[in-house]
């Protein structure tokens, strides 16, 4: 038995639990450099503003109805991910943090009313931190996930399902009749792991519900389309086939890019940029235990703007797999000399970490004076301390100081303050 944990319109629940005056306003979190839509809320959603809509087609009818927009708070976001997680953990002993607003509990061996204990983490979770969730239940992983979808579904939109399946929806404890008229009621779009060509082919082959998915021979599903679906149907029928994860896999590659907040030209500047940028991208690196053995640095114009255009990328390999800051910043600076050109205004650029291996098999080098071998305590160090004063408190010299100095910034005019991991930033009570 699983449950699927997910916090609603997570990115606005975030800012409202410290603003509450948005609650009943239209609220949009827009991303990198204040471009696009990647959350909103259900106000937002009802004046019809989608998911990715640049914000300048979306900034007049923000203006005629009130729209709030803000720049996306990733520090608070994940501060508040990690402490509705905790909560979230009561629910179960085993738990798999799917993403930043959604988390699988393994509920096996649990006994009594799992809908009751899924209402009483829901009711803790918003007392405790002030975000709304969705909780599905189910036998399997993909039935859990849509389950959810039905909890928020028969929560914002009255009517399109029994109204006892909002907010906490466990399908395991439907009769048997009542699960097929909820899974007929389903578009089979709706489904973990079908995306929109797949939905499109079924629909075309006259499975427009969950319900007619289900009824299809796995077998058939296999031959006509893939193992994958295949899997999905089981899964959908009640068979476990998507064990839960203690832990994420490791990543084949680790990228770190960005566009800048407005068009940089020089070297020195980019420079500064891609210095950044690989120290990040270590960061994560070694977060995960690993090694990289190859580096990628790229530099590109705007294609959307008018003037000479250019974009070039590098690969630089490694004298020896490593995780260690200097080195890949070295590496990445390396090869930005290389594919620099002037004269040219650079929107964009990043690095990706490449042929990465486990950590565990790092081997030592004797050759001191280029690359230190003692040098894993110093980079533990370093994130431990970005970790508890928030990121850039220490790195390289190459990568700037704030302010005017780094022109190259990512634009964040509208971003909310750090509530809960700056002091300076914590809400203040007055009588």
């Amino acid at each position: 038995m699983f449950a699927l944990v997910d916090g609603n319109n997570f990115y606005v629940s975030c800012e409202r639990a410290f603003r509450p005056a948005l609650k009943t306003r239209p609220v949009v979190v827009l991303s990198n450099n204040d471009g696009c839509a990647i959350a909103r809320s259900n106000e937002a959603k009802a004046l019809g503003i989608r998911m990715g809509a640049p914000w300048f087609e979306c900034r007049q009818l923000a203006e005629e109805h009130g729209v709030v927009a803000l720049s996306a708070n990733f520090t608070l976001y994940g501060d508040m991910s990690n402490r509705m997680m905790s909560i979230a953990a009561g629910l179960g002993p085993a738990q798999e943090i799917y993403s930043i607003d959604e988390s699988f509990i393994d509920l096996t061996g649990i006994r009594g009313n799992l809908a009751k204990r899924g209402q009483d983490v829901r009711e803790r979770i918003l007392q405790w931190i002030g975000i709304p969730t969705g909780i599905g239940i189910a036998l399997t992983k993909t039935l859990a996930k849509l389950a959810n979808h039905i909890a928020k579904s028969a929560d914002r939109k009255p009517g399109s399902y029994p109204p006892e399946l909002a907010r906490v929806c466990n399908l395991a404890a439907l009769p048997a009749a009542d699960l097929d008229a909820v899974l007929q009621a389903t578009d089979v779009g709706e489904v973990w792991g079908i995306g929109r060509r797949i939905a499109k082919q079924l629909r075309d082959e006259g499975v427009v519900d969950v319900l007619q998915l289900i009824e299809i021979d796995p077998a058939t599903i296999r031959r006509r389309w893939s193992v994958v679906l295949e899997r999905t149907v089981r899964e959908l029928q009640g068979q476990a086939c998507i064990a839960m994860e203690d832990a994420p896999p490791p990543k084949q590659e680790i990228a770190y890019t960005r566009s800048f907040g407005q068009p940089v030209t020089s070297l020195y500047e980019l420079t500064q940029a891609v210095t950044e940028f690989a120290s990040g991208a270590g960061a994560k690196l070694r977060l995960q235990g690993g090694l990289a053995g190859q580096i990628n640095v790229f530099i590109h114009t705007s294609p959307f703007r008018q003037g000479p255009q250019y974009s070039n990328s590098a690969l630089v390999p490694l004298r020896r797999p490593t995780a260690d800051t200097p080195v890949l910043v070295r590496a990445a600076v390396r090869g930005l000399q290389v594919i620099y050109r002037p004269g040219f205004h650079y929107i964009k650029a990043g690095v990706m970490l490449l042929d990465l291996q486990d950590g565990t098999i790092e081997q030592g080098e004797l050759d001191l004076e280029d690359e230190p071998i003692a040098r894993g305590d110093l980079m533990g160090t370093l994130d431990k301390l970005n970790d508890r004063y928030g990121r850039g408190t220490v790195l390289l010299a190459s990568a700037g100081l704030e302010g005017k100095q780094r022109s190259w910034a990512m634009r964040q005019n509208l971003l909310t303050p750090q509530y809960t991991t700056r002091w300076a930033d914590l809400p203040v009570a007055r009588a």
